[in-house]
């Protein structure tokens, strides 16, 4: 049985490069001493094979084989597209 691959949602940063685009995910976390909720962001380079998304469409990704230095990501789909 294949395992269960992590599926991420975020914003569209950079689609400057070719079959490649930067995504923003924001998580939400809670400080272990203060209490707070704070707010993690991590930007993730996405392999985009058909160049679909745009800055400030929001998509879902997925793990993927390694694919260059940079590159552990794939699209799965445009969610929300930027008007």
């Amino acid at each position: 049985m294949r395992e269960q691959r992590k599926r991420l949602t975020g914003v569209v940063t950079s689609d400057k490069m070719q079959k490649t685009i930067v995504v923003e995910v924001t998580t939400t976390k809670r400080h272990p001493l203060y209490e707070k909720v704070v707010r993690l962001k991590k930007k993730y380079k996405v392999h985009d094979e058909n160049d679909d998304a745009r800055i400030g469409d929001r998509v879902e990704i997925i793990e993927s084989k390694p694919l260059s230095r940079h590159k552990r990501w794939a699209l799965v789909s445009v969610l929300d597209r930027a008007d």
